[in-house]
């Protein structure tokens, strides 16, 4: 267990590092959920049945759940950029605990987005948003979107590491944009047809976003939902513990032997 520690501490550091020298895709990563908060804030919400500020506080939940989300297409893209370009091979030939390297990347992966989520939050308290649960659920809350976003990140290393190429993992990233879009993060999915909304309530992404807006006290927890959804605290942790438990013993294997 030393061993992990100590190894995956060095590989947290070494991707610290490599995200210093190149800022490029965490800054676009951190600036695009702030400009769609405000696109879907201004624009969207004049279009709903919600009242401005009522639809503003209702989005900044998702759209923070959709920010952790996206810990799958970042961390699908670094695991494959790491795996093509022979880093992986060199890390192998290393007497390097071979869950240290997907470690050190999932860690480090969390810390960037903890200081990112800042502007986003501050943004959102601009535009209206309250945390109005108490600091005690307020907490909580953040600790949920930070699993949720360890879970998606694990998911993203898996599959950076079993695809065939690096343009193959930024397009099949490219595409995870859509999950958001399929569950209750931006709209509410009651209007949904019955099929598109059984879909929408049984996406992870659904259950977060229910359990923190729960916890900041921005919105009620539906009735008559799936289970998710209507235990959303409990169905995001399910969520969370099942992608966790698949995920990151599959993405370690995969890293120990080496599969392109």
């Amino acid at each position: 267990m030393s061993a992990v520690l100590h190894d995956g501490t060095a590989m947290l550091g070494r991707h610290l590092r490599r995200i210093r020298h190149a800022p490029a895709i965490t800054v676009m990563t951190q600036t695009m959920p702030i400009v769609f908060l405000l696109f879907f804030g201004y624009v969207f919400g004049s279009a709903l049945a919600m009242p401005g500020a009522e639809y503003r506080a209702f989005l900044v939940p998702g759209m923070l759940v959709a920010t952790a989300a996206n810990g799958i297409m970042t961390g699908m893209f670094t695991a494959a950029q790491d795996s093509h370009r022979g880093v992986m091979d060199r890390f192998r030939t290393l007497p390097v605990s071979r869950s240290a390297v997907p470690l050190g990347q999932s860690a480090a992966d969390l810390l960037t987005t903890a200081a990112g989520l800042v502007p986003l939050l501050l943004v959102g308290l601009a535009m209206g948003w309250r945390a109005e649960g108490g600091w005690l659920r307020t907490a909580g809350a953040f600790g949920l979107l930070l699993l949720f976003r360890c879970a998606a990140t694990w998911m993203g290393i898996l599959l950076g590491l079993a695809s065939q190429s690096e343009e193959a993992a930024g397009q099949l990233g490219s595409a995870t944009f859509m999950l958001p879009l399929l569950s209750n993060a931006y709209i509410p999915v009651d209007g949904m047809p019955a099929w598109l909304r059984v879909i929408a309530e049984w996406n992870p992404i659904s259950a977060v976003t229910t359990a923190l807006r729960d916890l900041f006290g921005n919105a009620p927890v539906p009735e008559g939902a799936a289970w998710p959804v209507a235990h959303p605290v409990a169905g995001s942790l399910a969520w969370c513990a099942v992608l966790i438990a698949l995920c990151a013993p599959l993405a370690v294997r995969r890293y120990a032997r080496g599969e392109s």
